[in-house]
């Protein structure tokens, strides 16, 4: 499933410039510009590793661009640059699209006991991985 979706969003998002592993990055820097790339990390969950390679990619791609942390020598903070912050609504639209998509042949209780299993799900995962 989470395959098939990113595949359907990556098709909407390509003419934007962007690719789905940069998506969940452009939509934690457009709720929060500037932040550093430990605070991102504690918010995407994901591997730094990982992390790093889609900054850097999205640096190259001009969709962000890394400053030193005014305060900590060591931390850099990512901003967006104009032309992520362009395509901003557009990027939204594809996702709204992509998810009535999915969920177009469930009824609103459907929909709603999906999304609130999928959640529960998700609390759960993390919890244990926090353990």
């Amino acid at each position: 499933m989470a395959r098939l979706f990113a595949k359907g969003l990556q098709e909407k998002i390509a003419p934007l410039g962007i690719v789905t592993g940069q998506f969940p990055v452009l939509l934690e820097l457009w709720e929060e510009d500037g932040i550093t790339q430990k605070e991102l990390l504690a918010k995407l969950d994901i591997e730094q590793a990982t992390l790093a390679n889609t900054l850097t990619r999205m640096e190259r791609d001009l969709l962000i661009k890394r400053t030193r942390h005014p305060s900590d020598a060591r931390a850099q903070q990512i901003w967006l640059t104009e032309k992520a912050r362009l395509v901003r609504d557009q990027a939204y639209e594809a996702a709204r699209q992509q998810n009535a998509a999915a969920l177009v042949n469930l009824s609103e209780e459907e929909r709603a006991r999906f999304l609130s299993t999928i959640q529960k799900i998700i609390g759960t995962l993390r919890q244990n991985n926090a353990s």
